[in-house]
C-alpha cells in the first residue's frame, strides 16, 4: 500500500524552527519527486518547495526561500522540510505529495504563535 506519513508539527513562537517529516512506504521511494505543500487556514493549498528524487536539486516558493530547507534520505524513505524563522503566516497544515502517484499524506499542522 503507498502511503506517506508526516510527523513533526507542532506549536512554535515566532523566529522559531521544527524539523518536518514525511515517511514513505509502499513504493521506490527514491524514484519519485516529493513536494511540500501547505494549507493556511481559509486558504487553498499551495506549493512549498520540491526535492528531486535523488535530492540533488531543490526549488523553493519565493515566501521561504531562504528560510526553509527540503532534504531526503532515500536509504530511509524519508524526506525533510526544515523550517527556520517561522512566521505566524506560515501556520498551516503541511502535507508531502508523490506527484508520480498522485498521493497525499495526512498533513502536519504547524502553529506559529506567542
Amino acid at each position: 500500500q503507498v502511503q506517506l506519513v508526516e510527523s513533526g508539527g507542532g506549536l512554535v513562537q515566532p523566529g522559531g524552527s521544527l524539523r518536518l517529516s514525511c515517511a514513505a512506504s509502499g513504493f521506490a521511494f527514491s524514484r519519485y519527486i516529493i513536494e511540500w505543500y501547505r494549507q493556511p487556514p481559509g486558504k487553498e493549498r499551495e506549493l512549498v518547495g520540491v526535492v528531486t528524487s535523488a535530492g540533488g536539486s531543490t526549488n523553493y516558493a519565493d515566501s521561504v526561500k531562504g528560510r526553509f530547507t527540503i532534504s531526503r534520505d532515500n536509504a530511509k524513505s524519508t524526506v525533510y522540510l526544515q523550517m527556520n524563522s517561522l512566521k505566524p503566516e506560515d501556520t498551516a497544515v503541511y502535507y508531502c505529495y508523490a506527484a508520480g502517484l498522485q498521493t497525499w499524506g495526512q498533513g502536519t499542522q504547524v502553529s506559529v504563535s506567542s
